[in-house]
Parts: C-alpha cells; structure tokens; sequence
C-alpha cells in the first residue's frame, strides 16, 4: 500500500508538472500550420562540376541554411532531397519572390586584402559585430521558447513578443551595417571562389587543433602569391567574404613576405577544433561551387488554411479521445475508468514532452499523436482482457489483475517495440512531414509504455485495497461473488 501511494504521489507529481510546461512553453507550429513558403530548389550540374557528390550537397545546404538565416525566420528546415533537390521550408514568410530572391542566387566568395592603416579600426567593428551576433542569439532563444524569463533577460525590461520582434529586426539591421563596415576596411576583390578548387579540414601536427587547407587552379595560384606577398608580415589579413559577410580573417607570416605564398594551397590555422574546421571548410567550399541553383516548386500555406487545420485537428482529437474514454468506461468498467485517468495523464505528459524537446508540431504530427493514443488504448484492451481470462479461470481478484498485467507484458512490449522500429526507419530515411509524423508517434509510444504498465497498474492495485472497490462484477460483468481459487 505504501508503494502505491508512492507511485500515486509520482504520477500525480508528473501530471501537475505537464500542466505547468503546457501553460507556460508554447507549443512550435510548423509550416503547414503556421503558415508560410516551401521551396523546392534543383542544383545544376556544370561543365566544371558535372557529377554532383554529397560533398557537394552539404556545401550547398550549408550555403542555403545561411542564406535562410539572414532573412531571420525561426524554425525553419532545409533538408535534402534525393541527390540533387533540397526542401527548404520558411515558416511565416509570406512574399516567394523575396525568398526565391535570396535563395536561388549563387553564393559569392571573396579574398580581399586589409587597407592599410585599418587594423584598429577592423578590431573595433569585429568587436562590434560579435556583440550584436550573441544579442540576436538571445533574441531569438527567448522568441523561440516563449520563456518570460529569457525574454527580460535579453531585451532588460517587459517587453512584449512585438517588441521583441522589432528588437530583432533591429539588431539584425545592425548585424549588416556591421558587415557592410568591415567590408569596407578591405580592398575589393580580384581572387574569387571560382578559382578555388578545395577545401578541407584537417589536424595539425602538433596538439589537439585542427586547420583548413584550400587549394587554388593555376590563375588563382597566382594571384593568391600576390595579395599574400603584399601583406606578409604587416599584421594586415586576407578577408575571406561569403556572399559580403566575412568568415575568416587570417594574416600572413613574414617569412612569405618575397614571394608571397605559392603552389596554388595554403592552411588557414587558428584555434580551430574537429568541428569549427570543418564548418569552415564546408563554407568555403559552398561559397567555391559554381553551381547553378533552380526554384523548381513554391508553395505559400497561408494563416487563414492553417488556423482551419488547427481547429478542424484538434476537433478530430478531442473527438476521437471523448469516444475512447466512453468506450472503455462502458466496456470495461471500472478497469476501463482508471484507464481513462491514466488517458488523460498520458495525453498531458505527451504534450509537456514534445515542448520540452521542441517538437515543431504539423498535421502528421497530430495525426501521429492521435494514433499514438490508440496504441495506448491497445495496450490497457490486452491487460483488461487477460484480467477477465483470469477471473473466469477462478482466480482471486487480487491474482487475476497481477496475471493480467504479467501475461500481457510481452505482447504489449512487442507491439510497442515494432513500432518503434518503424518510426526509426520513417524518421531516418523519411523528410519534411513524414519525420514530425514519425518523431510524435514515438514519443507518444514511449510514453504509453509508461502509463499502460506503471501508472493503470497503479490505479488498479490501489483500488483493490479500498473495500467498495473490491467488487469481480465491477472488473467482470456476470461475475456477482470472488472465485474461491488463489
């Protein structure tokens, strides 16, 4: 009894907590019903490129998710799709043409040489700009979570999510000034990423740090040993520009300062590990590819269609959960009652669970939480079930709800168990949609694990111990007085 009560005092502890995240963490909305644009953008192949690698993909997608950034839409994705396509989905976005604007051009990559008389003032306008990068961070966190906390933190008073909205727009104003600042402090560009050829990370010899190698075709040698030698040993850098915003700034070494650096490769090092390296080298690359990038779909969810598939989704939820809980009430008695208790808090943990994670919620998610409750139901069906068996077989009351637990353990696991096993193959292999269909299923199966064997039990075995409770035709209709077997 003690021990029930112990389990009692946790499911009632864990549903006053999904309560509590439910009221205060919003729920994300994805794009179907939020509302926004869905591109579908083709990558060419070139004379110079005419196989397309993964190598390549992930430069591009890197390209583009940058790109997508700098229009500060949150909650977006840009996924691949099969070899050649990528799926990018702007959630709230509702101009294309702005979209396909900024999207479908091919990135510029520039190697400018630092004026001289500027270092100063470069360091100023770094610092400017890093300050203004983790301030848009913060902005956007507290926009993401909704958390009033974040919000005072990074705005300093009580501001509304309006207010905040206008906060990042105007730090992100203040981003490409800042851009534009430091561009200005370098000469323009006569070496382009079309004349680079590769780019890769790599460890360094010595310690635990890492360094990018890029490597140049015959003209780009050239005038890379030129700009190096001009500013070998000054303390100026070489600015390296994706698209006018500079990723990298790396100086030259005095020892170059005749002959500038040549053979077509050098190694930009720094305090680089396994991962800035490689972010590095998948931009610059990006930045390199001379590939052509085609809008081949668009499509526009407007906010009218995804407010009508909110309510028309959560009507179909709140419907189809009413009828189960009747179902089991009247089918299984007070089994079925407890059941429905054990519904509710599995519906609640559910919904704490994909805030918590930050699931972006879309109508296959709903649909896949919506089956989710019925997998739950399945569960308590096979338990409820067995208990029957049980005390038709002359078992004690007591007995058959612990056999009818026991028994249908290994089916309910198994059941749950493949199901899982599929939504892994549809989350690993699927995109877009399928996998927020695929990631609210599991979720919902995991935790109906938890409320069909923990918390029904539960409620069952403390039920038994209250004498009014204690009753075979309230589990078994037709069943009036206890079986005499143990």
């Amino acid at each position: 009894m003690g021990r029930q009560r112990l389990l009692l005092a946790l499911i009632l502890g864990l549903a006053i907590g999904a309560i509590v995240i439910i009221s205060t963490v919003p729920l994300r909305l994805g794009l179907d019903l939020r509302g926004g644009t869905q591109l579908t953008l083709q990558v060419e192949t070139t004379d110079k490129v005419p196989t397309i690698t993964e190598q390549d993909m992930d430069a591009v997608q890197r390209v583009i998710s940058d790109r997508v950034n700098e229009l500060g839409v949150s909650e977006t994705s840009v996924q691949q799709l099969g070899q050649n396509q990528l799926l990018v989905q702007l959630p709230g976005v509702s101009d294309p043409e702005q979209a396909q604007r900024v999207l479908g051009e091919t990135a510029q990559l520039e190697f400018r040489p630092q004026s001289p008389n500027t270092d100063q003032q470069f360091q100023i306008e770094n610092q400017i700009l890093q300050q203004h990068q983790l301030e848009l961070l913060a902005l956007q966190e507290a926009a993401n979570t909704g958390s009033q906390t974040l919000l005072e933190s990074a705005t300093g008073d009580d501001a509304t999510p309006g207010d905040l909205q206008q906060q990042i727009e105007s730090v992100q104003q203040a981003i490409q000034a800042s851009n534009r600042a430091i561009r200005d402090l370098f000469a323009p560009a006569d070496l382009t990423g079309q004349a680079l050829t590769d780019a890769y990370a790599r460890p360094r010899q010595s310690g635990n740090l890492w360094e990018v190698v890029i490597q140049f075709d015959s003209a780009g040698a050239n005038k890379f040993a030129e700009i190096s030698r001009d500013i070998a040993g000054t303390g100026r850098s070489i600015g390296i520009f994706l698209d006018d915003r500079l990723v990298s700034a790396p100086s030259v070494d005095v020892q170059y300062a005749e002959t500038g650096i040549t053979g077509g490769s050098a190694v930009i090092s720094g305090n680089f590990n396994a991962e800035s390296a490689s972010d590095l080298a998948i931009q610059l690359r990006g930045g390199a590819l001379p590939l052509p990038v085609e809008v081949v779909e668009t499509r526009t969810v407007g906010p009218t269609l995804g407010q009508d598939s909110i309510r028309r989704s959560l009507y179909a939820a709140m419907v189809g959960l009413v009828l189960v809980l009747i179902f089991m009430a009247v089918y299984y008695r007070l089994p079925g009652i407890l059941a429905d208790v054990a519904l509710v808090v599995y519906a609640l943990l559910t919904l704490a669970a994909f805030n918590i994670f930050g699931v972006t919620l879309t109508l296959p998610g709903i649909a896949g939480f919506i089956l989710s409750i019925g997998m739950a139901v399945d569960a308590n069906v096979l338990i409820f079930e067995r208990t029957r068996e049980e005390l038709r077989g002359g078992k004690t009351l007591y007995r058959s709800v612990e056999s009818g637990f026991y028994r249908a353990f290994s089916s309910i696991l198994d059941s749950n168990v493949t199901t899982l096993i599929a939504c892994a193959a549809l989350f690993w292999f699927g995109a877009g949609l399928v996998k927020g269909f695929a990631l609210t299923l599991a979720i919902g199966v995991a935790i109906s694990l938890f409320t069909a064997v923990t918390c029904s039990r539960t409620l069952l075995l403390f039920s038994l111990n209250l004498p009014q409770f204690r009753k075979p035709e309230l589990f078994c209709p037709g069943l009036s007085t206890a079986p005499s077997k143990s």
